[in-house]
C-alpha cells in the first residue's frame, strides 16, 4: 500500500526530476567538449532531444495532477462554485477523451515504427520507444484525469471537498503570501531593534 501510494504521489515528478537532470548533464557535458576540448559528441544532442520529448509527455500527466494546465478560465471567474465544478467536469471529460483518442493512435504509430525497426542515428535506439512517450504519457495523463473526474463527482454529491481555483486566484493567494511573509519580517526587524 505504501508503494502505491508514493507511486501515486512522486512517480511523474521523480521522472521529470530524473529526464531534466540526464538533459542538462549531457548538454552541459556537450557545451564542454564542444568549447573546451574542441570535440563534440555526436550522441548528447539526440539524448538530451529524446530526454526532452519523454518530458513533455509526462509533464502532461504531472500538470492534470497539479491541476495546473493552461486554460482560459474567464468563464470560472462569472460562475458561482457549483457551476465552476461541472464545467470543471465538463472540461475534463472532454480531455479525457481526447487523451484516450491519442493513446490508441499514438500506441499504433509506435508499434507500425517498432516494427520496421527504425533506430536512431547516433544512439540507435528504436525509434518506437521515443514515440511510445505519447501513449505512456497520454495513458498516465487519462489516469490523473479518471482521479480528478472522481474527486469532482464527490465534490458534486456533496461527500468530498475540492474547490476549481483560476489562475487570478492563486497569484492573489501568492500575493497574500508575499504580504504576510513582508509583514514577519517587519516584526522580525522592529523586535531585533527593540533587543539592541
Amino acid at each position: 500500500m505504501r508503494v502505491i501510494k508514493w507511486v501515486d504521489e512522486y512517480f511523474e515528478a521523480t521522472i521529470l526530476v530524473i529526464l531534466s537532470s540526464i538533459m542538462v548533464s549531457v548538454i552541459t557535458l556537450q557545451v564542454f567538449m564542444r568549447h573546451v576540448m574542441n570535440s563534440s559528441l555526436s550522441w548528447s544532442e539526440e539524448l538530451a532531444r529524446f530526454c526532452f520529448i519523454w518530458l513533455v509527455y509526462i509533464g502532461i500527466s504531472y500538470g492534470v495532477k497539479k491541476q495546473r494546465h493552461i486554460k482560459v478560465d474567464v468563464l470560472l471567474i462569472v460562475l458561482k462554485e457549483k457551476q465552476k465544478l461541472l464545467l470543471t467536469i465538463l472540461a475534463n471529460i472532454i480531455f479525457l477523451v481526447f487523451a484516450l483518442f491519442v493513446v490508441r493512435y499514438g500506441y499504433d504509430i509506435s508499434q507500425r515504427i517498432l516494427g520496421f525497426g527504425q533506430t536512431s542515428p547516433a544512439l540507435k535506439i528504436p525509434m518506437g520507444i521515443v514515440y511510445m512517450a505519447t501513449p505512456i504519457g497520454m495513458g498516465l495523463t487519462a489516469i490523473r484525469i479518471v482521479q480528478q473526474l472522481i474527486k469532482q463527482f464527490k465534490a458534486l454529491f456533496g461527500k468530498e471537498e475540492f474547490e476549481v481555483v483560476t489562475e487570478a486566484e492563486r497569484e492573489l493567494d501568492r500575493e497574500d503570501v508575499k504580504d504576510n511573509l513582508e509583514e514577519a519580517k517587519d516584526k522580525m526587524e522592529a523586535t531585533e531593534d527593540k533587543m539592541d
